[in-house]
Order: C-alpha cells, then structure tokens, then sequence
C-alpha cells in the first residue's frame, strides 16, 4: 500500500501526467477542428481515461501537501499552488458531473419554464397496447470517427428485447442517385422559412415534412396523399388547400377528403406546406451520407430492434438543443416508440418574453445587436431584466445569455443560452484567484525560486562591486606610474641640456663660418 501511494504521490507521476494531458489536449483541439465538439467530447474530454486523468491530478497534488508537509509557514506558496490546482480540479468535476446547459427559446408575448437540453438522449418507450414499460432515456456521445456502442437489453413480460446502435452519420445529408433498378420515390420540393428542402418519399412510405404527414401510396391516412392510378399521380388531403398553375396562370383548389387529379410543377398550399412535385415517380437509391460538420444538419443513427426472433432495422434522426418527434413501430406483438435528441428540462421559475429587440447595420441585415427585455416570474419575486451580450441574468444558480434568435413573418423568438453551474464555477474561480495569489506571493515571499534568485543576485552583483573597485584601483596606478616615469625623463633631459649649453657669443662666429662643399 505504501509502495502504491509513494507511486501516486510521487513527482514523476506528476511530470507524466503534465506530459499526457498537454498531448491530449493539443489532439482534443484538432479533432474538434475537424471533426466537431462532440467527437472532441466523446474521445478526449469525457473519455474515461481523460477523467482517469484528472483523478490521478486531484489525488497527486493532495499527497503532495502532505508528503511534503506543505503546511507549514515557510512552505506557504507552494501550498497555495497546491490548493489552487486541487480547487480546479475539484470544480471541473463539479462541472463535468453535476451541472448542465441548454437552449431556451421564447416568443414574443410568451411565458416559459422549460429549456432543452445541450446533451443528447436515445429513447425508448414499449408497450404491449396493454401495459407499459418504465421509458428509457440514456445520455449518449456519439463520435463522427472510431466506433460508437449503445445496446438496451430488457425483457416485457417474459418477451426478451434488444435494441442495438448499428450505425452513425453525424450532419447527415440524404442523397438521391437515379438509377433503373432501384426503388420507385416521389421528388416533393418544399420552401419555408428556413429555405427549400427536397425529399424523396419511398413508394409505400410516409414521411413528415414539418409537422405534416406526406405518404406516397402509403397504405396509412396521411395529410397529404399521393396515389398512382393507372399510371396518373393523384392527391388526396385531410385539409382543404390551393395551387397555383405557372405554366397557363391557373389557380385551383384542393378539395378536402377528395381524390383528384395532381398537377406537375404547380405550387401547392395544403397544411401550412408550400410545395412543387417537379416530375413523375422517379427510381433509384435513396442514400445517406456525412456531411460537413457545419452543416447544421441532423445527424442520422440506426439501429436493429430485436423481439424474440424477430429484427427490423430502424433510422432516426435527431441533434442536440432540439425534441424530435418519436418513431413509432411495431416488432413482433411490441409496439416501440424512439427517439434521438434533446430532453426538455424544468426551471424553478418562468421567464416571460416582453419584446426581441434587433438592430442592424445601417443599409444591410446583418445584426449589430440584439437583446431581451423579459420578466422574471417566481414565487419569491418577480423582476424585470434586459438581456444582451455581456449583460448576464443570474437567478437561483441559473444564467442566461443572450444566443441568438428566430424571427418569421408570424413572431419573433429569442433563443436564451441557459447555464447552471454554481457550485462548478465558484470552486474553480476560487482555484484561479488561489492561483493568481501564488503567482504575486512567490515575487515576495521568503524561502521561494524567486527569493533564492534575488539573494543570488545581489550576491553577484556585491562579487561585481568587488572586482570593479580593484580594476579601478589597478588602472589608477599603472596611470600614475605611468605619468612618473615621464615627470623623471624630462627633468634628466633637461638636466643634460644645460650642462652642453653653448653661449650666444660662440654661437654666432660659427654661423660666419666658411664652409666649402663637395660641389
């Protein structure tokens, strides 16, 4: 046990686990780059041996206080980094564990207390017609890269169930192919507000466009229903609706509960669906592909429901901050409702939206600023409060940041980034402030690397003031020295000159005197 807890609070340790977390981290942020937050979360940072990680941190830096009885007076920096470090920890696991976050969207006029989850839940509901089974919702990460596992294994009434994940196409992308040997689908184009979407309606099948149940020779009652007879498309509506003919201006109405002639190319408005069916049936293959990550696409998982004996092979599509409406089933005498998604969470109070207010730069549309006048509805107060970036509600542990927004022609609706970590968020602030504490405490604080740098500092620089003063010392006298022995050379000098002095008189017959030369 020693042995094990010398190995734990050992330095080594320590210097490994920096090593490992600086390379996780540098391949967490590449992946994120290229592959997505999640992928990032699911392989990095809510991976179990990332969280191992962080454990061996926690327990490293605790042995250590105690190991190296950073307790006492004169060890009191390096126990505030240690206590700063731990704090950390300690509330990123808070974090990590115990807090959550959401979107919250409000229109205009409207009150809520629900917001949707940022996290992503698979779940099933079975029944028999009869009873019903606890439903099943289980929080799930999925990678766009490596193999993703999710299997549900129960029994109902002594019928064995098993639902298993069999594939994931993150920001998936359907893609028609013709081709003469495929299946026979039904192009139906449709535009709203969040632009045109095509989609491929299978013979047999229904699909729900926006809230609406489209069938194309579906053998249930859909909204809308196309019928192939003799060879010539047919519709047939739940709802009364309108067409509009491009080719020769014809405007035409859909009768309601009639079987009538449909028109190719003609724009339809039938359940609120605006909508063009540009050809006859087409085949081919209908298939689904990844696409890019910011895309804003759903994301498409599938999955094999096994009762019994028998399997069916099961798609559903989903994406987190969003509820998508389950997919109804039936394997062998068990009925199955599943979705993929985002769970809708509960506040302790309201939040009532006044008015959306969005400015744009002058001659464009693109948005300078937009805020949030709401009222904050609770049984112990109600208050106002304006919402814009950088200015943040807070209340009971929650917080709310302007996201952004969703503005049609029929309302406007804020979207409110919802945040509730308090526990999280205040430890770690306490590590940080610890940490800033250290890094000024070890600039002053006796015993530290910086004090023994400054006393070995001015150690050198006292060494320096030595030496100085000598080669001071020394050039002043080889100066004078120097300057000495000049003062003794002249006065010999001069000393000489006098003593072969000639006098003026003589000086002045040997300029007269007569010199012959050579020449």
């Amino acid at each position: 046990m020693n042995k094990f807890l010398s190995i734990i609070y050992s330095t080594r340790l320590m210097a490994v686990l920096f090593l490992v977390f600086a390379i996780a981290m540098g391949t967490g942020t590449f992946i994120e780059n290229d592959f997505g937050t999640e992928t990032a979360k699911a392989l990095i940072y809510n991976a179990s041996w990332f969280e191992a990680i962080m454990m061996l941190f926690a327990l490293n830096f605790f042995g250590n206080l105690l190991k190296f009885k950073l307790y006492k007076k004169e060890k009191l920096v390096v126990l505030v980094f240690h206590l700063a470090f731990f704090l950390i920890l300690v509330g990123a696991g808070i974090t990590r564990y115990i807090s959550f976050e959401g979107i919250m969207p409000i229109k205009e006029g409207a009150v809520s207390n629900t917001f949707y989850s940022e996290a992503t839940y698979i779940s099933v509901i079975v029944n028999d017609g009869v009873d019903q089974k606890t439903p099943s919702h289980h929080k799930i990460l999925l990678s766009a890269i490596g193999s993703n596992n999710y299997t549900y294994k129960t029994d109902f009434k002594e019928t064995d169930v098993l639902v298993k994940l069999t594939d994931y196409i993150p920001n998936a992308q359907d893609i028609f192919e013709a081709n003469e040997n495929g299946s026979e689908y039904l192009k139906f184009v449709e535009s709203g507000s969040e632009g045109r979407h095509d989609h491929f309606i299978k013979k047999g099948d229904s699909e729900v466009i926006h809230g609406v149940l489209v069938g194309y020779d579906s053998p249930i009652n859909n909204t809308i229903d196309f019928k192939t007879i003799d060879g010539n498309l047919k519709i047939q509506s739940f709802v009364e609706g309108s067409f509009f003919r491009m080719a020769d201006k014809f405007e035409g109405t859909i009768a309601k509960d009639s079987l009538q002639d449909f028109s190719i190319l003609a724009v339809h408005n039938i359940a609120g669906l605006q909508f063009v069916v540009p050809q006859n049936a087409i085949k081919g293959n209908y298939k689904t592909t990844a696409g890019d990550k910011d895309s804003g696409s759903m994301a498409q998982l599938e999955f094999d429901v096994t009762v019994g004996e028998e399997t069916k092979h099961i798609k559903l599509k989903g994406t987190k901050f969003a509820i998508q409406q389950p997919t109804q089933f039936s394997v062998g005498s068990l009925n199955f409702r599943m979705s993929y998604g985002a769970m809708q969470m509960q506040l302790p109070f309201s939040i009532k939206l006044n008015d959306f207010q969005l400015d744009n730069y002058p001659g464009s549309d693109s948005a300078m600023s937009f805020a949030s006048e709401v009222t904050v509805i609770s049984p112990e107060k109600t208050f106002d409060f304006r919402i814009f970036m950088n200015n943040i509600l807070n209340y009971k542990g929650y917080k709310f940041f302007q996201s952004s927004y969703n503005i049609t022609p029929e309302y406007e609706e804020t979207h409110l980034s919802v945040n509730h970590d308090y526990w999280g968020s205040t430890i770690t602030y306490i590590g940080y402030f610890l940490l800033y504490t250290g890094l000024i405490l070890i600039l002053f604080m006796k015993n530290t690397r910086f004090d023994f740098l400054r006393k070995s500092l001015q150690k050198m620089r006292a060494k320096k003031a030595k030496l100085t003063t000598i080669a001071l010392l020394l050039i002043s006298s080889v100066a004078f020295s120097q300057e000495h022995d000049h003062s003794l050379t002249g006065s010999l000098l001069n000393s000489k000159l006098a003593t072969n002095k000639i006098n003026i008189e003589h000086a002045a017959k040997f300029s007269k005197l007569i010199i012959q030369d050579a020449g």
